[in-house]
């Protein structure tokens, strides 16, 4: 059977691998640039086919609670939202991780701070791979460079997210988000059934086993002694996280004399970018984060004494820059190139700024 190929928004391929994925719930609010997502599953109707719930909540803070409480259920639930959204959600976002809940999170990014814009910007890097709320906790993300890896990054997000029990993030930006490209969806999955959550997630509320007490997900602990302990758990499962799942994708870095390190949308530029500083013999190679994180801070590592500087080239005033520095940790030069409140450089920008700040 031949594969059926869409043409799709990047929004749109977010709903329908969903669907598809056999997620069991939904729980959003509307803003731009992702409103896309919600109507499309208002559009397809799923609880009239697969039973999934789509439900518009009150606000952004109500949705991240409604995840909260079907991730606790064991339920493949999610949230999507743009970057001011986001930030409303950090106290449940928080308290998500602390109970170790597994659930996906969609950021389609637009500039700040504040309201700010709706034009497309990645500088919400720091709240997501940072910690966006507070104490001491980490969500995987996946940093999509096209509509397909928006629609893979789904189910991939997910499955990564029930595996190590702990939120997953989706962090893309307005351009990804509203663009088309083809795309070729998952095949269905059949959502799976009360008895699967409780073989599956035995510390889920659904249907707990008879000789168990019940079971209230929580957050929350009196005693310092086993809230440490707990978050000693977190730490090393993080390290874990980070020794097991790190994704990237290497672009003529073998004979580099610099490197570019972007991801998303910007990767997409800097690809064109390595393109034309090669047509003008620079040797230049692009490293595209595919987890941010975990960060690939070793393939950083591995060339940076093989170059002569590296360009981390983000819409933002400079923040994945830092954790290429601490890659790198002065074995080469680094420096930052980006474009803010919504301005999308070309690639001509990135090689202009590749010959002044690193002296190409």
């Amino acid at each position: 059977m031949s594969e059926e190929i869409f043409l799709m928004k990047g929004n749109e391929a977010i709903a329908h691998a969903a669907i598809r994925y056999g997620a069991d719930g939904y729980f959003g609010y509307p803003i731009t640039p992702q409103s896309e997502i919600m109507e499309t599953l208002m559009d397809e109707a799923p609880w009239k086919t697969t039973g999934m719930v789509v439900l518009q909540a009150e606000s952004e803070v109500a949705s991240i609670n409604m995840v909260y409480g079907g991730a606790g259920c064991g339920k493949s639930v999610m949230t999507t939202s743009s970057s001011p959204g986001m930030s409303l959600m950090q106290e449940g976002v928080s308290y998500l991780a602390g109970a170790e809940l597994p659930c996906l999170l969609v950021n389609v990014m637009r500039g700040g701070p504040g309201l700010g814009t709706i034009q497309p910007s990645q500088a919400d890097y720091f709240q997501t791979v940072k910690g966006g709320g507070h104490g001491d906790y980490k969500l995987i993300t996946l940093a999509p460079a096209s509509v397909q890896e928006m629609a893979d990054h789904v189910a991939l997000g997910f499955d990564m997210a029930f595996k190590y029990r702990n939120p997953a993030v989706i962090l893309t930006d307005g351009v990804i988000g509203q663009m088309m490209e083809k795309v070729v969806l998952p095949p269905f999955k059949a959502r799976r059934t009360e008895q699967e959550i409780r073989e599956q997630c035995p510390w889920a509320t659904l249907g707990k086993p008879a000789n168990r007490k019940p079971n209230v997900i929580t957050s929350l602990e009196l005693d310092a002694k086993l809230m440490e302990d707990n978050n000693i758990r977190f730490q090393n499962k993080y390290k874990q996280i980070e020794k097991e799942f790190v994704l990237f994708e290497e672009i003529n870095c073998e004979d580099a004399d610099y490197i570019l390190v972007a991801f998303g949308s910007m990767a997409r530029i800097c690809q064109k970018a390595v393109e034309l500083a090669r047509q003008e013999g620079l040797k230049v190679g692009l490293i595209r984060p595919i987890t941010l994180w975990p960060f690939p801070t070793e393939v950083i590592a591995k060339y940076a004494p093989k170059v002569k500087g590296m360009l981390s080239a983000e819409m933002n005033a400079g923040q994945m820059v830092e954790d290429i520095r601490l890659a790198v940790n002065g074995q080469t030069k680094v420096e930052h190139f980006g474009r803010l409140g919504g301005i999308i450089p070309t690639p001509n920008e990135v090689v202009t700024a590749l010959k002044e700040k690193l002296g190409a």
